[in-house]
């Protein structure tokens, strides 16, 4: 294709779908004001083109400004299909030594253990029986929280039940306890005694069996395997069930009794 004219350029224009082309008229039929003089034309695939005086491009739907023609390229290089540079563009990532770092976070069940071992060590060089009593109601106190909301109330309701003597309630919330929090200690703590109180022995000593695992320490727990084998006439074995529960717990004056009551039975039996 030829066009007329000294000082008119025509290019193909990839815009919108349909050819577009530079006219060197002096003045556009629409009557619009004409670009200034030195205008860069900057086209997809081709080098910068200065457009001569009173140059205008045009489109299908009218005058186009040059510039939202895009920057030029290099011959050959393939059209960008990303934002326009007159666009926003995306903040540049942050080095990896300024992304947020989370505290560390000491976990709750490290922190009880760090400190039921030390409550456990002064409970053992405790000499006066009040202050005895007073580490062992802290230790029963860190025991009685399970980190579950839903669990601590059942929990709660559990024990109510246990003073209105309705037992058969408070096993079925018991079994609903150990159910959600099976690492729970005193979950299984009470739902042993609340099976002994209904002589259910077995059950009890299974639970307290579960208990053991968790806590070896717990001294309630041990002190009530005691009395089930007491109360089983298997007193050479209670004798020493109560003797190691004051190896841990050693201010407990009901427990040194049954030891005084029970050590001449069986060792007298013995020999």
């Amino acid at each position: 294709m030829r066009c007329p004219g000294a000082l008119v350029l025509c290019l193909a224009l990839p815009l919108l779908g349909a050819p577009a082309a530079v006219w060197a008229e002096g003045q556009s039929s629409s009557g619009l004001p004409l670009p200034a003089p030195g205008d860069t034309l900057r086209m997809p695939g081709l080098p910068p083109v200065q457009l001569p005086p009173g140059t205008r491009v045009f489109g299908p739907n009218g005058p186009v400004d040059p510039e939202s023609l895009g920057p030029a390229r290099p011959r050959g290089e393939a059209p960008r299909s990303g934002p326009r540079e007159t666009e926003a563009k995306p903040e540049p990532a942050k080095p990896a030594d300024q992304k947020f770092k989370p505290r560390p976070v000491v976990r709750e069940a490290t922190q009880r253990a760090k400190v039921l071992d030390e409550l456990f060590k002064r409970l053992a060089a405790a000499t006066d029986a009040d202050e005895g009593k007073g580490i062992a109601g802290a230790i029963e106190r860190i025991w009685l929280r399970s980190g579950s909301d839903t669990a601590d109330l059942l929990m709660q309701r559990a024990a109510a039940a246990v003073q209105g003597k309705d037992l058969p309630l408070a096993l079925e919330l018991l079994d609903k306890v150990v159910a959600i929090e099976p690492d729970w200690v005193e979950a299984w703590n009470k739902r042993a005694t609340a099976r002994f109180m209904t002589n259910d022995l077995n059950g009890a000593m299974a639970d307290i069996d579960r208990v053991l695992k968790i806590e070896p320490r717990h001294f309630g727990a041990i002190s009530g395997m005691g009395f089930i084998l007491e109360r089983e006439g298997l007193d050479k074995r209670a004798l020493e069930i109560f003797r190691h529960v004051l190896t841990i717990y050693p201010g407990q004056p009901d427990i040194k009794k049954l030891i005084d009551k029970l050590a001449p039975e069986v060792e007298g039996r013995d020999i």
